[in-house]
């Protein structure tokens, strides 16, 4: 008998400091306007100085825990997506079990930066459909304010930090209909964090040169985006044996108004079918797609039955899209 996968509960966490474009007008060479007109942000969301990402996703998950109607001790396995751990070692994962006080389940970080939650999602399905696992609590969580520079007005006004869960579990009817993953690591130089790694330590000299920071080659990023997203969402939509038109609700990763407009327009999905939320909480890597989610949950604008469609992109370079009944 076929086990089915789907989405039971989520949950999302949002820092409580808000840095507003205008606030950046003075610690950088930009402008209000030159943010909003080519990226779509408004304000971004930024963790305290002692909240990790450890912190921010339980607090996603704990919700969503309790919205998929489940004990924390009903959890099998715990995933999670991040770029931007506690520490590199052990996982946020095991800061997470810990916390959430469910010990000796296996757990695990994901490293895929935007893509996270999309790589997560296909990892859980399988494991729930096979059987393996019940109930796996899938988290994507990141601080990118810990490894941005502040001094490029490039990308210092992209990025927040937030964090997003699921429940995956069994479910009566089919939910995660279909899932695709990609990578591309001879691309990897679009858009990385130099030192930190094996490749080069830190040391004074990484440090002077700010190379434990993010960086990237915006343009070619973008180009890439364009290209990726529509691709895979094409090959989601096609497994699971759906046209645009059949979708309900459509979420893109948050990380350019631009791109996520122009790809939707190319689906001929209107706006009300578009999930946005660039505006208020700028591009929070892994956790885009799962804060959307759980938001449009709560307000009642996605609702159960909808057929929801993503799609992801981001450093590795990695993408992804899914298609979820709800």
């Amino acid at each position: 008998m076929k086990i089915n996968a789907g989405i039971k509960g989520t949950g999302c966490y949002l820092p409580k400091k808000i840095l507003t474009n205008s606030e950046l007008e003075k610690t950088v060479d930009t402008t209000d306007e030159w943010i909003r007109t080519r990226t779509g942000i408004e304000e971004r969301r930024i963790a305290a100085d002692d909240e990790a990402v450890s912190d921010m996703a339980l607090k996603a998950a704990e919700q969503a825990v309790k919205n998929a109607g489940i004990k924390k001790e009903d959890i099998s396995l715990i995933i999670t997506a991040t770029i931007t751990p506690d520490t590199p070692w052990p996982s946020a994962a095991a800061m997470v079990q810990s916390k959430l006080g469910v010990d000796g389940i296996p757990s695990y970080d994901v490293s895929a930066a935007c893509s996270g939650f999309i790589y997560g999602l296909d990892m859980a399905r399988a494991f729930v459909e096979t059987g393996r696992y019940d109930n796996v609590l899938l988290i994507a969580a990141e601080k990118l304010s810990c490894i941005t520079d502040w001094q490029d007005r490039n990308t210092c006004v992209l990025l927040g930090d937030g964090a997003g869960a699921a429940v995956i579990g069994q479910t009566k009817e089919e939910g995660i209909m279909a899932t695709a993953i990609h990578s591309d690591g001879s691309k990897r130089d679009m858009l990385y964090q130099p030192a930190g790694g094996s490749a080069m330590p830190a040391s004074e000299e990484t440090v002077k040169n700010r190379l434990h920071y993010l960086k990237m080659d915006g343009a070619e990023v973008y180009k890439m985006a364009v290209e990726k997203m529509p691709k895979v969402l094409g090959e989601v939509l096609e497994k699971a044996g759906k046209t645009p038109e059949a979708v309900d609700f459509v979420i893109f990763h948050q990380a350019n108004i631009r791109i996520i407009k122009s790809i939707a327009k190319r689906f001929g999905w209107p706006d009300e079918k578009n999930i946005i939320n660039i505006q208020k909480f700028g591009n929070t890597s892994a956790a885009t797609i799962p804060i959307a989610l759980a938001q449009a949950m709560e307000e009642g604008r996605i609702k159960k039955g909808d057929l929801v469609a993503m799609s992801a992109f981001g450093a590795g370079l990695t993408w992804g899209g899914a298609v979820v009944r709800i």
